[in-house]
């Protein structure tokens, strides 16, 4: 299925949701996934949880039901969401829509950095500073700086790999407003959930609900701050 091919499907399923009849939702949100998903619709399990705050929740309990959703909820604009998997799910990024991590170039960066401060330092220290003249030998040669030059290599690019991993995942974070929620300590266990900020461009209360429900969505549940 294209990109827009997608993005149609998700519009059609937004108007259709947002008519669905409130008396059936178990089998409108089934009618939706089939209409959305063809064939692949019948490896979906949705089942009815009991309202929660007077409203209805569906859960979605497979790999392909996750998967689908966040392509559709990548194609429809949204930028400020993300997917909760119990284990590392194969696809899932491009399924996001995920660019490829700054991480190698921030190491490669900082490595090629290593290299220059040791060189340097070595050079400033033994032939510019305080001058060893031993025989006749040069003044600075490279293969007897080579060893703490790797050495400062490695510490520069180990460091910059532990803090940017750390920096680009918004580690560490103390407090989520997912955290609270019950429901959601089973994205541990056996759920996967898919969760759309609030301060997203594209975040509307009702559309956005609405393009959940027609997934047959993780959990939809709107969780304050």
């Amino acid at each position: 299925m294209s990109r827009i091919t997608r993005l149609l499907s998700c519009a059609l399923l937004l108007l259709a949701a947002a008519s669905s009849p409130a008396a059936e939702p178990v089998e409108a949100a089934r009618g939706l996934v089939r209409r959305l998903l063809g064939d692949r619709a019948d490896r979906f399990v949705l089942e009815q949880i009991p309202p929660e705050d007077g409203r209805d929740v569906f859960e979605i309990e497979t790999v392909d039901g996750l998967l689908a959703a966040a392509e559709c909820v990548r194609d429809a604009g949204y930028t400020r969401w993300d997917a909760h998997s119990p284990f590392p799910v194969h696809g899932l990024n491009d399924a996001m829509g995920l660019r490829p991590t700054r991480l190698p170039w921030l190491v490669l960066t900082a490595g090629a950095i290593g290299v220059a401060f040791g060189l340097g330092l070595q050079y400033y220290t033994n032939a510019v500073d305080y001058k060893y003249i031993i025989s006749g030998k040069p003044i600075f040669s490279l293969p007897a700086n080579i060893p703490p030059t790797l050495e400062l290599t490695i510490l520069f690019a180990a460091l910059a790999a532990f803090v940017g991993m750390i920096a680009l995942n918004g580690l560490p974070q103390w407090y989520h407003a997912l955290f609270t929620r019950p429901r959601f300590r089973r994205v541990t266990a056996d759920r996967f959930f898919i969760s759309i900020e609030a301060t997203d461009p594209q975040f509307d209360p009702v559309r956005t609900r609405a393009l959940l429900e027609s997934l047959g969505g993780s959990v939809i549940e709107e969780v304050e701050d």
